[in-house]
C-alpha cells in the first residue's frame, strides 16, 4: 500500500475522513446529533469550556498523568527506552474519563439531565457514572451481560455511584449490543437524553469529539517525552477497540512522519470469524475486516460474505467489537498509522510481565501492547524511545485472570 502524507485529520463538514465516517442513522437522531455538533461547534472555540475541562481534568481527575521510564522492562527487551503513559492513575482507572467529562458539560450547555452511555470493560460506564454524580445528574448505563459477568467489579462501581445498569441479554451480550440498546433508548427519548457514547466511534461528531477530548494524552506525551530525552519517540503504541485512547495519543503526533503509529487489536485466539476481534488482519482472511457501516458510521468491520456482524471475541472487554473507529480506518488505509494484533494469551503474558517487572498491573485491555512494545523495542537502538499507552489499570481483570490460572 502506498504511503500518503498527512499533515492532519481532520473530517470534512460532514464527518468524513475520505471515505470513512459519516452519518448513518435514522430520521430520529438527525435533529438531535446536528444540534450536538453545533453546541460542540460552540463549545470548541469557546476558551471558557476549555478552561473549566482542564481545572477539572487537573483537580479532579488528576491531569497530567506521569510518563515514566520503565527501565526494568527496557532491559528485558534489550533495546529501546519503554515509556509508559500512566492514564491508569487517573480517577476511575482509565483514560475514560477524559472524554466523560468533556460530553458531561457539553450535556450542561444542552440543558440535559438524562445521561445514558453503553459500556463493555466497564470502565466508561464508571466514569460517565462518576460526572454524572458530580453534575447531578440521572444516570444509565447499558452493558452486555456477558460483560457484566466478566466485569462484576465495574458493575458494583456503577451502582455505587448511583448509576441505573441495564442488562443486555440480546446477541453475543458484549459491547456491539449495548450501543444498540443505547441508541434505542435515545431514540425514544431523544428531547432530554444525551448519549455519551464512549469511543471514536458512532455517526458525526462523536469521532470528532471523544478525539478532541482524549488527545490530552498526546499533547502531554509529546511534551514529557521531549522533556525526559530531547527527542521525539521512534514508536507510539496503543491499544484499539473503538480506538479512543489510540487516536488520543496519536493525534499530537501525526504531522510528525518520523514518528511510528503502531495500533494493537485483540487476536483472541484463532484467525476465524467470531475467534477475534481485529478488524484489519485475520477477518480478512475469513470474509470479514471489510468497509461497511455500523451503529452509524463507514469503517472497517468484522462482516461474514452475506455482510452480517458476527460475533467476536477477547479476552479484555473493552476491545471485543466488531467495528474500528473510521479516523483509525483513514489512518490505515492512508499509511500513515500501522494495526497489529496480539492474542489473548500474549495479552496474559504482557499483563503478568508489566506487573512483574515494573510493580504495575495494567488493564488487559492495555496489556495487548506490551508484548509487542517489548518486540519493537528489542529490534531498536538503545537511544531511541518507545511510548506505550498505558490506558487502564487492572483491578478490574484480576479475578478474570485468577480465574483463568486456575484452570
Amino acid at each position: 500500500m502506498q504511503k500518503l502524507p498527512i499533515t492532519r485529520s481532520e473530517p470534512d463538514e460532514h464527518g468524513h475522513w475520505g471515505k470513512f465516517g459519516g452519518r448513518y442513522v435514522p430520521e430520529t437522531l438527525v435533529a438531535p446529533l446536528e444540534a450536538l455538533t453545533k453546541e460542540f461547534s460552540r463549545a470548541r472555540n469557546d476558551s471558557d469550556f476549555w478552561r473549566e475541562l482542564s481545572q477539572l481534568l487537573c483537580d479532579y481527575c488528576g491531569r497530567p498523568t506521569p510518563l515514566f521510564h520503565a527501565q526494568r522492562l527496557t532491559a528485558h527487551a534489550g533495546g529501546a527506552q519503554i515509556y509508559l503513559k500512566r492514564e491508569d492513575v487517573l480517577h476511575t482507572g482509565a483514560h475514560k474519563i477524559n472524554n466523560a467529562m468533556g460530553q458531561a458539560l457539553l450535556a450542561r450547555r444542552m440543558g440535559k439531565r438524562r445521561i445514558i452511555a453503553e459500556t463493555g470493560a466497564g470502565q466508561h460506564g464508571v466514569a460517565t457514572a462518576t460526572v454524572c454524580a458530580l453534575f447531578g445528574m440521572r444516570c444509565i448505563i447499558y452493558m452486555g451481560a456477558e460483560d457484566m459477568r466478566r466485569q462484576a467489579l465495574n458493575v458494583f462501581r456503577m451502582r455505587l455511584l448511583g448509576a441505573e445498569v441495564v442488562t443486555v441479554h440480546a446477541g453475543a451480550r458484549t459491547l456491539k449490543d449495548a450501543i444498540n440498546e443505547a441508541l434505542r433508548d435515545w431514540v425514544a427519548h431523544v428531547h432530554d437524553t444525551y448519549y455519551l457514547l464512549g469511543s471514536a466511534l458512532g455517526p458525526h461528531p462523536y469521532p470528532l469529539m471523544v478525539r478532541e477530548f482524549q488527545r490530552v494524552i498526546g499533547r502531554e506525551a509529546r511534551e514529557q517525552i521531549l522533556s525526559a530525552t530531547g527527542k521525539l519517540p521512534r514508536v507510539l503504541i496503543a491499544c484499539v477497540g473503538g480506538g479512543s485512547n489510540a487516536i488520543g495519543l496519536f493525534h499530537p503526533f501525526i504531522s510528525d512522519e518520523s514518528v511510528r503509529l503502531i495500533g494493537v487489536e485483540a487476536g483472541g485466539h484463532g484467525k476465524s470469524l467470531g475467534q477475534h476481534a481485529a478488524r484489519f488482519h485475520n477477518g480478512a482472511a475469513s470474509g470479514g475486516g471489510r468497509v461497511g457501516v455500523l451503529q452509524g458510521t463507514m469503517s472497517y468491520i468484522l462482516q461474514d460474505e452475506s455482510g452480517q456482524i458476527p460475533t467476536t471475541h477477547s479476552i479484555s472487554a473493552g476491545l471485543d467489537y466488531a467495528a474500528i473507529g473510521p479516523e483509525h480506518a483513514f489512518l490505515h488505509d492512508s499509511g500513515r498509522a500501522e494495526y497489529i494484533y496480539a492474542s489473548d494469551a500474549e495479552a496474559l503474558e504482557g499483563f503478568s510481565v508489566c506487573a512483574e517487572l515494573e510493580g504495575i498491573i495494567p488493564a488487559l485491555e492495555s496489556s495487548h501492547a506490551i508484548m509487542p512494545a517489548i518486540r519493537i523495542a528489542h529490534e531498536l537502538p538503545r537511544h531511541a524511545a518507545i511510548v506505550v499507552n498505558l490506558s487502564g489499570r487492572g483491578d478490574k481483570d484480576v479475578q478474570l485472570v485468577a480465574e483463568l490460572q486456575t484452570q
